[in-house]
């Protein structure tokens, strides 16, 4: 069995870690970042940090026409650090939190599923990552 490509996104939120793990772990938060487009939207946001602990986002077109369940287990927790889980489809995935003063690096590696292109899965998680940076920057203010 051949082992799954490993895709890796990045970006600065120039915000202190600390607020960018709350921005990044809140239920009420997800809701308002996680999308990659503004034609989309998260629903419902559910998250148990905590090794073992479950979480589900629930995303969907604002116009009605397509949604679906985004979640999985975490395997690792280190507060303000790293967190990694496995999706519900067996991929893993690890995010990277490093402090930089009143900045945070955030880098993220996933497994690539084999439906859509590498290209067409890394733009759509960098969207996402993007709209987090752009909301965390403006909420922190």
């Amino acid at each position: 069995m051949s082992e799954k490509e490993k895709i890796t996104i990045e970006a600065t939120v120039n915000v202190n870690v600390k607020k960018v793990w709350e921005y990044w772990t809140e239920p009420e938060c997800i809701k308002r970042w996680n999308t990659a487009s503004e034609d989309w939207h998260t629903t419902i946001a559910e998250n148990d940090l905590r090794v073992g602990g479950k979480f589900l986002s629930r995303m969907e077109a604002k116009d009605g026409s397509f949604g679906f369940d985004f979640g999985g287990v975490y395997d690792e927790v280190e507060l303000h650090k790293l967190i990694s889980y496995t999706l519900g489809d067996e991929r893993k995935v690890r995010i990277i939190f490093e402090e930089n003063g009143n900045k945070t690096e955030i880098t993220e590696i996933f497994e690539a599923e084999s439906e859509n292109s590498v290209e067409l899965q890394k733009n759509g998680w960098q969207s996402i990552l993007d709209n987090f940076k752009k909301y965390s920057e403006e909420a922190a203010k």
